[in-house]
Order: structure tokens, then sequence, then C-alpha cells
């Protein structure tokens, strides 16, 4: 981390504390938390060197910027020991087009980071000497650990809390690190990286068998690994992407995107008796990260063999998004990356920024009895339900689906981002027959598709009841046994109850198989 980034920090750990409710005062408004709002780092990575712009809410940042460029300066390292040549012009010139952006951009610094080709190689403090003398750009060269916990750290930003096995692949070596409750715990790394592996002596049998030693050395320092296992690196989300492809599967987001070890060996094999030309070309992978996708899935094989995971996720943030981690205080870490998220696009794109709150107060009866995850995802809807007001009214709903299921939302699985874009989607329409979703829709069941149905509605009539701050706002109660709902209206209120908010009222009871009745009250204090 650079001076600049270490004073930043310090300085966020010594603000106020705040009220950490999910509507207290969001951490993006605190001028010493905007120290993060913008950030740029470099990874210079044994095949490529990619520049990254984080923008937004610091907790959970929006990519302002990405670029990557494919260098392979550490090509042929195992037996050369230095640098790809054409590999270091490659990334010379990269760190030039990058630094010249970044100053485009306004970012005061670039923090720049190098792994394994750049560690292992001979030339490579020469590489970085040069970079300084042509550039001004200082490279800080990690080894494998510290490239582990950062790659952990960035699977903490997206999944605050979790707990497991973290493995990041690059091009010349692979990393594990622990995680359990938000901390990162053992870590170790080898040279099980697929530019590595193309060098080992004796081909395919004599990588099975590297393959095989290294990971039983692994195990062996790492322990049993037998929860969740997070896959960090650009050949990992190459082989998901095949995944996608093998299963049909409609929602094309990696992260969070989740594989069995049997899915896995499917596509293992599915991998190795396709062409590859061809399955490039379908799965819409770059040609040179295609080249290494054989070698790095008969890591992945060895991998979930020899830890044998309950479950495994893909995770889209890594070494870069750990640097962003690394930057932040305990207390912005502890935030949820999806509420802060939703505040801020709230609070950037809402037409009436803060109304938010009072919808999920107000429709808050209806869901009481929810359970904590999917009140979060109430929530996190009641936030968004206006940001997509600029959209064509033909296309309202659709763009907010959209904007849902794949746009960068951290903490959300597949199945959370249908049900968010499905609730959102209904914000606008009644009904969701004949849009181009509906495969989608079918990665949720018939109980939480209705669900969130009711969700849209009732946000759609609470959105008619737009109020000052000092008015009165109605009440809603809803009764679940005798199917009941009742709307009370304050004096406040009954200009707003027009046949527009009637209308709507009567579509979220037919969807809540509900009763109606509607009265007048003096306040909703009595």
């Amino acid at each position: 981390m650079t001076e600049t980034s270490e004073r930043t920090a310090r300085a966020l750990v010594q603000t106020e504390p705040v009220d950490m409710g999910l509507f207290g005062r969001p951490l993006f408004e605190d001028p010493k938390a905007r120290a993060l709002s913008r950030v740029g780092v470099v990874d210079v990575g044994s095949n490529s060197v990619r520049l990254v712009v984080f923008d937004g809410a610091a907790r959970s940042p929006a990519y302002f910027y990405n670029e990557k460029i494919m260098c392979a300066l550490g090509a042929g390292l195992s037996e050369s020991g230095v640098l790809n040549p054409q590999g270091r012009v490659r990334a010379l010139n990269a760190l030039r087009r990058f630094q010249h952006l970044a100053q485009g951009m306004g970012l005061r610094e670039l923090t720049i980071v190098a792994t394994a080709a750049v560690r292992d190689a001979s030339d490579g403090p020469d590489f970085q000497a040069e970079v300084k003398r042509e550039t001004g750009l200082r490279i800080w060269v990690i080894d494998g650990k510290a490239e582990a916990r950062l790659s952990a750290q960035g699977v903490l930003l997206g999944w605050p809390g979790s707990y497991g096995l973290v493995c990041d692949i690059g091009g010349s070596s692979m990393e594990l690190a622990e995680i359990s409750d938000g901390r990162v715990g053992r870590r170790e790394t080898s040279s099980l990286g697929p530019l590595k592996l193309r060098e080992v002596k004796g081909g395919k049998k004599g990588r099975d068998a590297h393959i095989k030693k290294t990971m039983a050395d692994l195990e062996a320092a790492m322990g049993k690994q037998r929860d969740r296992l997070f896959l960090v690196g650009g050949s990992w989300r190459a082989i998901a992407r095949v995944d996608m492809y093998r299963r049909s599967y409609p929602l094309h987001v990696l992260h969070e995107y989740r594989m069995t070890v049997r899915s896995i060996s499917e596509t293992v094999k599915f991998i190795q008796k396709a062409d590859l030309e061809e399955l490039r070309s379908a799965c819409g992978i770059s040609s040179a990260r295609m080249s290494l996708v054989p070698l790095a899935a008969e890591v992945l094989s060895r991998l979930v063999k020899t830890f044998r995971p309950k479950d495994i996720a893909i995770s889209s943030y890594g070494i870069r998004e750990g640097m962003l981690y690394e930057q932040m205080p305990q207390r912005l870490r502890d935030r949820d990356p999806l509420i802060e998220s939703c505040r801020f696009a709230e609070a950037k794109d809402a037409r009436l920024p803060g109304f938010g709150k009072s919808l999920y107060e107000f429709l808050h009866p209806i869901f009481k009895s929810t359970p904590p995850a999917r009140r979060r995802l109430i929530k996190a809807a009641c936030l968004l339900h206006d940001v997509s007001w600029r959209a064509h009214p033909d296309y309202r709903a659709e763009t907010c689906f959209d904007n849902a299921t794949r746009a960068n939302l951290g903490g959300l699985k597949h199945t959370e981002r249908v049900f968010l874009g499905l609730a959102l989607l209904h914000r606008y329409s009644n009904k969701r027959e004949g849009t181009r979703f509906e495969d989608l829709c079918e990665l949720i069941d018939e109980k939480a598709q209705r669900e969130a149905e009711i969700l849209g509605k009732a946000m759609r009539f609470g959105a008619m009841l737009w109020m000052t701050k000092d008015a009165e706002r109605g009440v809603i109660r809803w009764f679940s046994k005798k199917k009941q709902l009742h709307l009370l209206l304050t004096p406040d209120m009954v200009p707003l109850f027009g046949e527009v908010a009637e209308a709507r009222l009567m579509s979220l009871a037919s969807s809540l198989g509900a009763q109606v009745e509607v009265k007048k009250i003096r306040s909703a204090r009595n």
C-alpha cells in the first residue's frame, strides 16, 4: 500500500461513529470516506496487466474504468528465468497508457502491484527500475502469501463474514487462503499456474503427477477444507463460462455463479473433447485465455478432488478489490455492500432520494414475518424502486430487471438477483408474461416468483403516495390468516388516494388473495 493510501485509511479509522442501521447515514456521504470514492489500482500479472478504477459507494464500488492488456510477462519464465522480452515491451506500454488515463480521470496516484512473474524473474528488479525511469511509477512486488491475502480480501469485499477456501489462479502461480468470520487465516502459494504447467516435462502424465504432488503438499499445509470454495482468476472464470454454455444457463453473470464437484467434472471432460476454437467463439473467451483453459481445467479437477468442497462459487472480486479492501477501516468493511450500493444509487438517481426508507416502513406490515435474508432484498428493492425513472415508460420494467440481474451488486446470489429484478419489474408492470426474461424467472421457484410480484405491486402502489417530510402518512395492516388488507388514510394521504392509486391497491390485493378495506382516520398516532 502507498503512503497516501495508509494516510487515507488512518483518517477513515479516526472518523466519528455513525448509526449502523439500514437507514442510518450512509458512509459515502462522509467527506472522509469519500477519500476512497475513486481509487486506481493496477495488477501486473504473469498473463495480463489490468487497470481498474473504482468509483461510487466506497463499500460496494462501481467499476468506473476497467481495461486489461494481455502481455504474457511470464511466458517461458521457467526455462529462461527472465521475463518474456515482448511481454516487457507490452507491459511498459500498458503502464504508460494507464498512467495517461489516470491523469485524465483526475486520479492523484496509481497503486501498482506485481505478482509471480516479476517476483520470480531474475530481471524483475530491472523491469521495476525501467518502469520507474520511463514513467515515474513505482511497482510494488508482493510475495505469494501477500497475494493470497489480497485475493481473499477481495472475496470479503463481496461476501462480508464469509468462510471457506479462496483459490486464486494466475498465469504463473496459484494461491490458497482460508477465510472465516470475515478474516483471512492460513495462506499458501504454489507454481500451479498454467504458464508454468506448459513447461513441465513428460506431457500430460508428467503434469498430472506434478499437480497431484503439489496439491497434496497444499492440503497438508492448509488442512481439511470442506466448506465453500471461492474461485478467483481469469482461467477459473473462463471455465465457468464454458460450464454456463454446457448447461445452457440463462443468467450470464459470473460473480456468484455456483458449480458443484460433479458439474466441474463434466465440464472438464467437455473441454477435453471440444474443438477449442469453436468453444472459444461460442463462449466469448479470448484466444490467449482459451489456450490456458485446458491446463487450468486439469488443476481444477485435482483441486476439487483434493479438498472436496461442499459448494463452489465464482468470485469476480480478487486481488484488485483486495487492494481497495486493504484501505478500508473495519467499520466500513462491516457494512452490507448491497445496501450501501443501493443507497448510493438512490442518492444519485432517484427523483426523491430518501423516499426508499419511507416506502419500506409503509409496506413493512405486509412483510413483517419475512425471514431476514428476504427482508434485506425488500429493503434493497425499496431503495432502487425509482432509480430507473429516466427510461422510456415502455421499457422501464425491463430496464429495472436488467439492472438488478446484471449490475455490479455485491452480496447477491443469482437467485436473489432474479428475485430483486422481478420485484422491480412488477414495480412498473402488473404482468411479466411475454417478456424476454421468462427463462431467468425459472431460476427461482413459483413461491418466490409470487412473493416478488407482491413486493413489486406493493411498491407500485406505495410509490403513488409521495409526501412532504412533515406529512403524516397512512397505515397498512395485513391480516394474513384472514386474508384482509386494511388501508388507513390520514388527512394528508386522502388527496393522494385517487383512481390510479386505488387500482394499484386492488392489483396488490389480488396478488395477495385479499379483501380490501379502506378507512379514513384523523391520525395514525392514535
